[in-house]
């Protein structure tokens, strides 16, 4: 597996990001900004970690994950699912065809646009 670092220099006014990238479309360390920005972060979280509360509620169409299993065994996931971190709890509320896809891949992590939220965000 081939690994490439690229780091960008944007003006001060700007998050500096460090960005990681896998070839093979595996697992990639996270992407953190390197200031306190409070915007979304990319992260590789683990699946057991996110909690799916709408999961109970719908089907997924099984050719759409059986397609996103494909791709995803072949260039990797293209679109990070999003998730809500509160108080150190992820929720994912969408990606459900992504988050299924990872399941029967047994892949262990997934790729998240994490974004911070209040207890009063999940009501």
């Amino acid at each position: 597996m081939a690994n490439f670092l690229l780091q960008l220099q944007v003006p001060k006014n700007f998050t500096n990001f460090t960005v990681f990238a896998s070839s093979n479309g595996g697992a990639t360390p996270s992407v953190r900004p390197q200031s306190g920005s409070g915007g979304p972060i990319i992260l590789e979280l683990p699946l057991d970690k996110i909690r799916r509360p709408l999961m109970r509620t719908r089907t997924n169409d099984p050719q759409k994950v059986k397609d996103l299993m494909d791709s995803i065994s072949q260039i990797g996931l293209q679109v990070p699912i999003d998730v809500l971190e509160v108080d150190g709890v992820y929720y994912g509320f969408s990606g459900c065809h992504r988050y299924e896809a990872h399941q029967h891949l047994g892949l262990p992590t997934i790729r998240c646009k994490v974004r911070r939220g209040t207890k009063e965000t999940l009501r």
